[in-house]
């Protein structure tokens, strides 16, 4: 019998979806357009040109999604609000139908006995903020405490998990350094930028979310980081790593949890300073009740040529991610030891692999299964090891958009037929379900 590593009482285990990757409905109820709509729908930008037009349709198709979830054995599902349903200019009058769909959506899962984690900002900005200047503009900051406010005075009363921004290193870095994602601009000054002014726009919204609950409330941020190896001890490697520290942990967790940017760290990489005022640093570290970890696998610096034995040996998901699970473990004592969060939510974690749907509706998933066990055991370490882990959210709930690789890529647990919108648990969801059964996973 296969040892058993079993999790603390009350951990919380979920999945995690996005507004924009699952819920279509882009052009109904009043819904306004967002800079992922502008920039999927521009050619060239999205493999095949696919757009989240309409994607999962969770938006008409919540209810058995929500049943879904319960036959799953889901406690919490994390999922986010589209700031242009609601706001759809950004700012002003409130589209009171988008705000209707997720009170509809609150209490389906909460019937459920699922609680909701409420992502404010996941990477879909209103275009109109967007022809505005979007997050280079210190506006704008004011204009999420806003959208925050609206959503908490409506939701405040049964959320009591809220998360204000998905991985602000994408947007900087993806957005306005790499220029990958919108608005594909590509300068690292306005990347310093905007990540400044992300974590403003989430110093401002977290009284505004605490003021609307009550006593339950908690708000914390989510954050993508990666544990960093460099390939050798070549100094060429050497440096990499050190960059890749700054961007990858340093960038975000000093000036949350230390009140500063890592200045030296700046200065070595030639990063332009942010315009910063007065009373800005104190908003941003004010103490957070929780930090949601993504974690997809580690970085490997290197700044020498040529890759090695180990490389070849790896198993990699169909993004051509490393598998690594230890880098889980490593990575939440790392951040544990140099920040000490209250608490930590993995909030993402999962893979891609090739799914194939048979004819009698299974999906043999063996891959994404051994995946997942492995990082769950990987977690369980962290937890032995004083890890102040207190919940686990696999991305993804269903296969879904996937930003610029379009509908290719499948993270879901369930699968998703888009010329149906038919779903079909995999092989992987069932082994979710019997791990929240048993509060545990097997070792091997």
């Amino acid at each position: 019998m296969a040892d058993f590593l079993q999790f603390p009482k009350g951990f919380v285990w979920g999945a995690a979806t996005a507004a924009y990757q699952v819920e279509g409905a882009a052009n109904e109820d009043g819904r306004g357009p967002s800079i992922w709509d502008t920039f999927a729908h521009t050619p060239g930008r999205t493999l095949n040109g696919d757009t989240g037009d309409v994607a999962c349709d969770h938006y008409h198709l919540y209810v058995q999604d929500v049943a879904l979830m319960k036959e799953l054995g889901l406690n919490a599902y994390r999922f986010s609000i589209s700031w242009p349903r609601v706001l759809p200019t950004g700012r002003g009058v409130v589209n009171m139908a988008g705000l209707d769909f997720y009170d509809r959506l609150v209490d389906a899962v909460l019937v459920a006995g699922i609680e909701p984690y409420v992502t404010l900002y996941h990477w879909d900005l209103p275009q109109a903020l967007q022809d505005q200047g979007g997050w280079l503009k210190r506006e704008t900051c004011q204009a999420f405490a806003d959208y925050a406010q609206v959503v908490a005075a409506r939701l405040g009363d049964r959320v009591h998990h809220w998360i204000t921004h998905n991985e602000p290193l994408v947007v900087a870095q993806h957005g306005y350094w790499t220029g990958f994602h919108p608005p594909t601009m590509q300068d690292p000054a306005a990347a310093a930028q905007v990540a400044h002014h992300l974590l403003l726009a989430h110093g401002l919204a977290m009284p505004v979310l605490r003021a609307a609950g009550d006593r339950q409330t908690q708000v914390g941020i989510t954050l993508n980081l990666h544990p960093v190896y460099p390939a050798s001890d070549d100094p060429a490697d050497l440096a990499v790593a050190r960059r890749d520290e700054f961007i990858y942990l340093k960038w975000f967790l000093d000036p949350l949890f230390r009140g500063a940017y890592p200045l030296d760290e700046m200065q070595a990489q030639s990063m332009d300073y942010p315009a910063v005022e007065t009373g800005d640093l104190e908003l941003i570290a004010q103490p957070i009740d929780f930090l949601g970890v993504n974690y997809y696998t580690r970085m490997i610096a290197r700044g020498s040529a040529g890759a090695s034995e180990e490389d070849a040996q790896a198993e990699y998901t169909t993004m051509g991610w490393e598998v690594f699970p230890d880098g889980l473990r490593v990575l939440l004592e790392r951040v544990q030891r140099d920040y000490a969060p209250r608490a930590i939510y993995i909030t993402e974690n999962g893979a891609a692999f090739e799914d194939t749907l048979r004819e009698d509706g299974t999906v043999e998933d063996e891959r994404r299964r051994s995946y997942l066990q492995q990082h769950f055991c990987a977690a369980h370490a962290a937890l032995q090891a004083g890890v102040p882990l207190l919940g686990y959210f696999v991305w993804s709930l269903f296969d879904n958009f996937e930003w610029t690789f379009g509908y290719l890529q499948r993270f879901g647990l369930i699968y998703t037929d888009y010329p149906t919108q038919q779903r079909y648990i995999k092989k992987s969801g069932y082994f979710y379900r019997d791990v929240i059964a048993q509060n545990g996973v097997p070792r091997d």
